[in-house]
Formats: C-alpha cells, sequence, structure tokens
C-alpha cells in the first residue's frame, strides 16, 4: 500500500523548510531510519530520515523547492505497486521567493540601484523593523541562491605587498587594480578559473571580466572591469575609476553588470584582517582581501619590518579543483610580489 511521505515538522517553531538534497532515487528500496532528503530550516540544516519502508514510487519535491510542514515529499510502495499521481498526491511548485532567476537580471540590478541611490538615506534605530527594498531583496536572493548551489572550497594566504605598495603610491593607482590585473593574468594561464557552468559543461570565458564589490546606500553592487587581460594597469585603473563613479550616481547600464568570472572583495580599508565572501551567482570564484599590516618577518637570521595582506579565496568546486585553484591562486601572489611584472 503507497505511503505519503510529508515533510515533518522537525521544531516547534517551524513551518516550511527547503529542499537542499535528495538522497534517494526512483525505485530504490528504503529502510526505515534511512536518509531520504537534507532539509534547510530557519535554524540549521537536517538530514530527514524515513519514515516507513518501501520502494519510491514517486518523487514530489525538488532540490531548491521550500515547503510547508505536512507538504508531501514523496511516495513509497510496494515493489511491483502502481501509483499514480492524483488529486490527494499532488506535486507542489517552487515558492515565488525560491526563483530568483526571475527577479535578478542584470537589468533588475541596475532598476534596484537607480531606486535607492534616488531613495532618501534610512537612519536606523535600535528595535526597528526595517523592509527589505528592491536591492536588499535582490542581494538576499542571490546571496541564498549561492550558499544553496555552490559547493566551495577556501584557500587562504599571506601576500607581502611591501615592494606593491611603494610601486602603488608611485603609480597613483589602487591596491585593487594591482590584484585586477593579477587575477587577469592568473587566468590566462588558468582558464578553468574562468568557467561557468552550462548543463552539464563548463563554459570556459572568451575574455575575463572581473567584478569589484562595492558598497552603495542600502547594498553593494558589483560592476564588473571587462577584457582585463587587454588593458594594461593604468587602463584597469582608469576603467574601475570611471565604473565607481558612474555606480555611485547609479548610471551603469545591465552590460556593466555582464560576463564576470570572478570578483574581488577588498574590506581592507576598513580594518578587516580577513573574512569568507560569498560567491556571485554565475561566476566561478571571489576574493576576500583583507588590510595591510606591518609585520616583523625573520629571513636569512635577519628581522625586518614587511607589510603583509591577507587574502582568502572561495572556489566553486564544480568547476575547479583544489590543485587548479591553488595553483592560480599562488601564481596571482607571486605577481602581486614581483609588481614590477605589472606595472
Amino acid at each position: 500500500m503507497a505511503v505519503e511521505i510529508k515533510l515533518p515538522q522537525f521544531g516547534q517553531t517551524m513551518e516550511e523548510g527547503t529542499i537542499v538534497n535528495c538522497l534517494v532515487q526512483i525505485g530504490q528500496k528504503v529502510n526505515t531510519g534511512d536518509i531520504l532528503f537534507e532539509i534547510e530550516t530557519d535554524k540549521a540544516t537536517l538530514e530527514m530520515e524515513s519514515p516507513s519502508e518501501g520502494f519510491v514510487k514517486s518523487i514530489l519535491a525538488q532540490v531548491g523547492q521550500t515547503l510547508s510542514v505536512g507538504e508531501i515529499l514523496l511516495v513509497l510502495g510496494e515493489e511491483d505497486e502502481k501509483v499514480s499521481v492524483n488529486s490527494s498526491v499532488k506535486k507542489t511548485s517552487p515558492k515565488i521567493a525560491d526563483k530568483p532567476a526571475k527577479i535578478t537580471t542584470d537589468a533588475d540590478i541596475v532598476a534596484a540601484l537607480k531606486e535607492t541611490i534616488n531613495s532618501n538615506q534610512q537612519v536606523y534605530k535600535l528595535g526597528q523593523k526595517i523592509p527589505l527594498n528592491k536591492l536588499g531583496r535582490i542581494i538576499a536572493e542571490k546571496t541564498l541562491q549561492s550558499k544553496r548551489q555552490k559547493p566551495c572550497f577556501y584557500l587562504n594566504v599571506n601576500v607581502d605587498v611591501t615592494e606593491l605598495t611603494a610601486l602603488q603610491e608611485k603609480l597613483k593607482v589602487s591596491v585593487t587594480d594591482f590584484i585586477i590585473k593579477a587575477l587577469g593574468l592568473g587566468m590566462v594561464k588558468w582558464p578553468i578559473m574562468t568557467g561557468r557552468l552550462e548543463g552539464d559543461s563548463i563554459r570556459l570565458a572568451d575574455s575575463p571580466g572581473i567584478g569589484i564589490a562595492t558598497a552603495v546606500k542600502d547594498g553593494i553592487a558589483v560592476p564588473i572591469v571587462k577584457d582585463v587581460t587587454k588593458k594594461s594597469l593604468s587602463e584597469i585603473a582608469q576603467y574601475s575609476k570611471g565604473l565607481l563613479e558612474r555606480l555611485q550616481t547609479a548610471n551603469l547600464s545591465a552590460d556593466d553588470f555582464k560576463d564576470g568570472c570572478i570578483t574581488v572583495n577588498n574590506l581592507g580599508s576598513l580594518g578587516i584582517d580577513s573574512f569568507i565572501p560569498i560567491v556571485v551567482p554565475g561566476q566561478s570564484s571571489i576574493l576576500g582581501v583583507g588590510k595591510i599590516t606591518d609585520t616583523c618577518v625573520s629571513k636569512g637570521g635577519e628581522i625586518s619590518v614587511r607589510k603583509l595582506m591577507k587574502m582568502s579565496l572561495a572556489v566553486d568546486h564544480r568547476i575547479a579543483n583544489g590543485a587548479e585553484a591553488a595553483q592560480f591562486l599562488s601564481y596571482v601572489v607571486d605577481l602581486l610580489q614581483e609588481p614590477q611584472k605589472l606595472a
């Protein structure tokens, strides 16, 4: 006899859950206590055990779908039993909040930025309930989408930027400009780092684009520096400056947010030593950059003060493996420690 397996209430306050992973398939024999799904609630991601045994006849829940407690996830039955999906066993549809692709186009981002920049600055108070504006909703949806769908690994390094900071002051360009140039050269050497998933294939970019995570009023935006491998360091600096100036006045087009492969998020100026950033949907990785600190370093029996900077690279493991990403990051570090190669 067919048994409907429904979403249980894992806690007293739980009202719904999101399907993170399905661990069974049609026709599989399931025993009581076997893990059927990984469910994300408002408090944690939990494993859902089967309350019954039988053969999986129908799977109604989809990965990424949010369902209410009591909705049907799958149907178990006897091995030769015929089970039809009828009015008592309905497929449910993902809720609107779980369809970010429909509301997070590049044109939507531009519209949201204009709406935010042209609005009055909010004054926050303790205990206040703050409604999300359009940009806030897009950021929430994109970051949630990335955390759910991208199995990331993380690489951390210390970079000696003593020579770079001296050259940076001389050339009047930013540290981020040096990093963008180094990342572009690194992606030429390791093209897999430009990858984007397309079905069961990985599409490599024709020309690397690098995003700059930038704080704007009530949110964050990631405009793209295009064709970085075709630009000199000074051209990258000029392009980035113009891009950020136009961002602050919402004078960007949807095209300015397309074709990014990796994003640089530099929080060093805010006093942050290191952090793990979230990969932007559609990109393979993101680089978190911390502040530059004077550090005593021992070399050849002598101690000297060097300027060190921590960087953390988050990488989508579906696109690049640890060895590829590590070699890519090591190459970028070598370039930053010999900045004359970038100038």
